[in-house]
């Protein structure tokens, strides 16, 4: 679509878990590195929490592509099974012949075999498991069971579970208190910052094969990160529909115009104000204390002179009137006194009585 446009290979900000387009700055590369470290060091269960949009998906793709090639991978894509067919599930991913009559013990004992042949040839076993705050907390134990498959020295089988803060809360529960104690490894997705924001916009540019002046300036970018709130997701929903706006008014220099469209086009965001920008919104907000003054210096000039205004009367008030008045009149405009001149009559009038008054006693 917009691509030649702006002479991409590829659209840059896909929500798809491109490993391609891995972001290897701020904290994603260095929690990628700690994944691989637990892992090489043969720890049991590792936990990768982040909230939604904070790209797990993608570092758990990387995570498989990064890994050694002795190192067998079982993607665990429904977390929310029953306990008594999690077995079933790990085993058929991993090639082995059970059948869903077969009862817990027989698959456990199968995936046992497996295992021991595994690590018997210097292979290892690890089940990534996405949406784990998903699973239910008896799927979760039997999870913990399957951990305590181990040899003297050596954990069989290695789990890593990627989840919603929500799985935190999950695995705070007394019933799951002997899983939580089995986690070796808690690593947590932090939401990007604005530097983040300004470095993986140009990473993606580039790796989609722009070579060129910065497309998004500064101003378009804090849109971008105050919007986002950080999200991966969302920044590459925004990025990808800018481009889109610019390309369809044919301008190839990004402005706030077009983060605004796409700000106000992602209907999920935030509940964003139709508003223009801090930097129109001030002089629009002088423009209008201006007015006021120069209204308000009006009405006191008025004041001053003791100018009483008409008021036109509605037509219900005037039907109202002509009921009450003589039939000669009905042509006639009906008309009162503005009160805050009624009411600085009465106060002149007031006090002339009084001075009159006070001449007299003298």
């Amino acid at each position: 679509m917009y691509e030649n446009h702006f002479n991409l290979q590829e659209r840059p900000f896909r929500n798809i878990p491109d490993t391609k387009m891995f972001f290897d700055d701020s904290d994603r590369g260095e929690i990628l590195r700690a994944l691989c470290y637990a892992i090489d060091s043969g720890e049991g269960i590792i936990k990768v929490v982040g909230e939604v949009g904070s790209g797990k998906t993608m570092l758990c793709r990387k995570l498989n592509e990064v890994l050694p090639e002795n190192v067998k991978v079982v993607f665990l894509a429904n977390p929310s099974l029953e306990p008594e067919y999690i077995l079933h599930a790990v085993a058929k991913e991993l090639g082995i012949r059970v059948s869903l009559k077969s009862n817990r013990l027989s698959v456990q004992q199968s995936l046992q075999k497996f295992l021991v042949k595994q690590h018997q040839q210097g292979n290892r076993v690890i089940v990534l498991i996405e949406e784990a705050q998903c699973m239910p907390p008896r799927t979760l134990e039997e999870i913990r069971l399957m951990s305590n498959l181990e040899t003297e020295k050596h954990k069989l089988l290695q789990l890593v579970l990627f989840g919603q803060p929500e799985l935190d809360e999950i695995l705070d529960r007394g019933d799951l208190r002997q899983f939580n104690e089995r986690i070796s490894y808690a690593l947590y997705l932090k939401p990007f910052s604005l530097d983040d924001v300004t470095h993986y916009l140009h990473h993606r540019l580039t790796t989609a094969g722009y070579d060129g002046p910065a497309l998004f300036n500064t101003d378009v970018i804090k849109q971008i990160y105050k919007f986002s709130k950080g999200s991966l997701r969302r920044i590459n929903l925004l990025a990808d529909k800018i481009l889109l706006a610019a390309y369809t008014n044919n301008e190839k220099k990004i402005t706030l115009k077009h983060a605004r469209l796409a700000i106000e086009d992602s209907k999920y965001i935030d509940q964003v104000k139709k508003t223009l920008p801090y930097q129109y919104i001030v002089p629009a907000g002088i423009t209008v204390v201006a007015i006021l003054f120069f209204w308000l210096g009006s009405l006191n000039s008025k004041t001053d002179e003791k100018t009483i205004l008409p008021a036109q009367m509605s037509s219900e008030k005037s039907d109202i009137l002509q009921d009450k008045t003589n039939q000669d009149k009905t042509e006639k405009d009906v008309s009162v006194p503005d009160s805050s001149a009624i009411s600085k009559k009465n106060y002149h009038t007031n006090t002339s009585l009084s001075l009159e008054k006070h001449k007299n006693n003298v």
